[in-house]
């Protein structure tokens, strides 16, 4: 059981992965890859993909049930659920309120939030201060099916993306030191297009004729984006922790955005934060966008445990260049 469940701030943890396991091998025979290929460029090994019956409501339900179970908390206390995706059931309605619904919530809002890879810190800022203003619980959930957004084709995403879910549970701090303790949320438009699905938004509506790969996932530009991903993260993570009047050798653990192993050892090496601080799922569960931080958090607690006073730093960067760091206390 989590360690902090009688404290404020963050009480609970979930995580999800389907039980598809997808290994390199299949992806670099359909590509035309050298043997390991893949795990020289991105550190991954393996990824997980959902069955076919598999919604994203259906994902993320089992990790949020998990991080209830996890807090201890009486589930009618919880007031708002956040859903950070790229990929929700349907377009219209949002995905939150079936989510609550599933989970049997029966005084919780629900909304979606649709902030790439970035999403969970964006949303679990927000729970953050919600759940300090009005001194309630909040659910922050993050949850991709990026097995059905990618182009077969384009290698630069298929090797990449995967499907999952990871959940926590917010509440209000009982004392000083817990929740985000500083925050650095940023985004940058002028590199909009690097990473998109260009068809079904309202400057190229879906039409009869669309070509399937506009509703695709693309990818483009490969060292600006491992460039840029690099820079704003180390920057914005030296930002938070020079606010907090911190070193990186004060960080008890690092919570990266799994997207790229030499993204992660780029970033880690330029802050000096030591590997064994680092959490890592990359190498068996691939990217799976926005769930990746909280799917890790869960993951990793399996082996190691966050205990009171600990520090958290937690960095994403994603597409539409929407970036963000958290430094969160326990």
């Amino acid at each position: 059981m989590n360690s902090c469940k009688d404290r404020g701030g963050l009480i609970g943890f979930g995580h999800y992965a389907p039980q598809r396991r997808v290994a390199n091998a299949e992806i670099e025979q359909d590509l035309g890859l050298e043997e390991s290929w893949i795990e020289r460029r991105t550190g991954i090994r393996a990824r997980r993909y959902v069955a076919p019956d598999q919604a994203l409501t259906d994902i993320a339900l089992p990790a949020a049930q998990m991080a209830i179970e996890d807090s201890g908390i009486d589930p009618s206390k919880i007031g708002l659920t956040l859903l950070a995706t790229s990929t929700p059931d349907h377009l219209l309605p949002p995905s939150a309120p079936l989510l609550v619904h599933k989970l049997g919530l029966p005084n919780s809002g629900g909304i979606d939030m649709a902030g790439a890879c970035a999403g969970f810190l964006y949303a679990l800022a927000m729970a953050d201060a919600y759940a300090k203003t009005q001194g309630i619980a909040v659910l922050v959930v993050a949850a991709n099916i990026l097995s059905r957004r990618i182009n077969p084709e384009e290698r630069a995403s298929r090797v990449l993306f995967a499907d999952a879910a990871g959940a926590v549970v917010v509440t209000p701090p009982t004392q000083d030191g817990q929740g985000i303790l500083v925050s650095d949320l940023a985004s940058d438009g002028a590199y909009y297009d690097l990473i998109k699905i260009s068809g079904g938004g309202s400057r190229n509506p879906y039409r009869p004729d669309m070509d399937p790969n506009e509703y695709l996932m693309s990818l483009k530009g490969g060292q600006t984006v491992f460039a840029k991903a690099v820079n704003t993260l180390t920057d914005s993570a030296m930002k938070i922790l020079d606010r907090a009047e911190l070193k990186p050798s004060d960080v008890d653990h690092w919570a990266p955005h799994q997207a790229n192993s030499r993204i992660i050892q780029a970033v880690g090496t330029n802050l000096g934060i030591n590997a064994d601080k680092t959490l890592m799922t990359l190498g068996e569960y691939g990217n799976s966008s926005a769930a990746t931080i909280p799917f890790s958090l869960s993951k990793c607690r399996e082996e190691r445990s966050y205990k009171p006073g600990d520090k958290l730093l937690l960095s994403a960067i994603g597409a539409g260049f929407v970036s963000g760091s958290l430094l969160i206390g326990m």
